[in-house]
């Protein structure tokens, strides 16, 4: 079974993308920061990670380009879930190497649509 990381500093946000993306079939981990997030993946990679920007001790993105810069860090689908809704910060994630951007508040539609994009689902 696939591997979801989801990495939000809000509990709520976290426990409502689980029941959405188990649903979709993924397992879930979970990591309050950045450097959680990254702690977890020198171990494994996911799958994909649901990432958000604005968080405390590593933020999203600073996050995804160490990510980015490990040996396989290329593999993670990365799909930023946040509220920087500028043009700027779309494209420096996407620079960044984000695959996908969500923007919050977010639905099980949304979540399913974008993993469909990704081709993480069908």
């Amino acid at each position: 079974m696939s591997v979801c990381l989801l990495v939000d500093d809000s509990r709520v946000i976290r426990k409502v993308a689980r029941r959405i993306i188990e649903e979709l079939g993924f397992t879930c981990e979970e990591a309050e920061d950045g450097q959680q997030a990254l702690d977890f993946c020198k171990k494994q990679f996911p799958r994909v990670i649901m990432l958000d920007w604005n968080m405390p001790v590593m933020d999203g993105l600073t996050f995804l380009k160490e990510l980015r810069a490990l040996p396989g860090g290329d593999e993670p689908i990365v799909i930023f879930c946040t509220t920087e809704n500028e043009m700027d910060k779309i494209q420096e994630a996407i620079m960044a190497g984000a695959n996908e951007y969500i923007m919050k508040p977010f639905d099980a539609e949304i979540v399913s649509g974008k993993f469909s994009q990704v081709g993480l689902i069908d």
